[in-house]
């Protein structure tokens, strides 16, 4: 069920090379997910002050030329613990490891041109990205009631990954409640057309080692109803188009999403497989 792998090797530099940290194929209720907070799981300097202070350097020159640019904070990836026991005996749950970080040191070491050079040879994901900001995103899986899949293309405006295809998703604020609050702003459909969240586990591209927690989530409106909510959705300048796709299609899509949002249909897959079996 945990760290399943995908990917070569941690530093690959293709876009959509990804490592799956965590599978729950059956999907997690919120009831099954807890969080632990700490300064534990806040990114370690690195010792090579060069390399330290070059993410003031790269916030510089990125502020300079985006005036725009606001460095808020965002909640670090620190790993997770898996448990069972539960409600029942045999019921799986996870303990979220997070810390603090924010977005300046975001762009300063992931980011950053210079982002391999802060990662640890290291088999534990944790070590091996202790010096880097690693925020965790997040990403939704919406499956409409006529079975279609949507999927954005993100506008070419957008600082990364302009052009690619990827699910509705951001910063979480709170797990649960901030992954429908951005599928409603991005897709424009009710919060009451969304069923609650199931979280379906975590990946990260290999290509600067940015983390994101999924999830699937029904949505009882068909595809075309869909296409109408979106053409008035409040965060609908940050995609340029909504795609409504069958699994067949989405597999095609795949190979052009971030590596994050590509091990989000690997997640997605897995939990449609553990479906035919039981």
């Amino acid at each position: 069920m945990e760290k399943e792998k995908k990917s070569s090797n941690s530093t690959n530099t293709e876009p959509s090379s990804f490592k799956l940290l965590a599978s729950f194929p059956s999907g997690l209720s919120p009831s099954q997910i807890s969080v632990e907070f700490g300064d534990a799981y806040d990114r370690i300097p690195h010792s090579d002050l060069t390399l330290e202070n070059s993410i003031s350097e790269i916030w510089e020159q990125r502020s300079v030329q985006n005036k725009s640019l606001f460095n808020g904070n965002k909640f670090r990836y620190g790993g997770h613990v898996l448990h069972t026991g539960g409600e029942s005996e045999n019921e799986p749950y996870v303990c979220l490891h997070l810390g603090l970080t924010d977005y300046r040191t975001f762009v300063g070491t992931n980011l950053s041109p210079l982002w391999e050079k802060f990662l640890v040879s290291s088999e534990d994901d944790f070590v091996l990205c202790q010096h880097t900001s690693s925020p965790l995103g997040n990403g939704a899986v919406v499956e409409t009631i006529d079975n279609k899949i949507l999927v954005l293309q993100r506008s070419n405006n957008v600082g990364e990954f302009p052009g690619y295809f990827v699910f509705p998703g951001g910063h979480p604020e709170e797990m649960f409640d901030s992954i429908v609050r951005e599928v409603v702003e991005e897709i424009g459909v009710p919060a009451s057309s969304l069923s609650i969240p199931a979280f379906i586990g975590i990946s990260r591209r290999d290509l600067n080692v940015r983390p994101a927690a999924f999830f699937f989530i029904k949505c009882n409106l068909d595809s075309k109803e869909v296409q109408q909510f979106y053409s008035s959705a409040l965060d609908g300048y940050e995609s340029t188009q909504l795609y409504t796709v069958p699994m067949i299609e989405l597999e095609n899509m795949a190979s052009r999403m971030p590596g994050c949002h590509r091990g989000g249909f690997a997640l997605y897959k897995l939990m449609v497989d553990t479906r035919k079996i039981t």
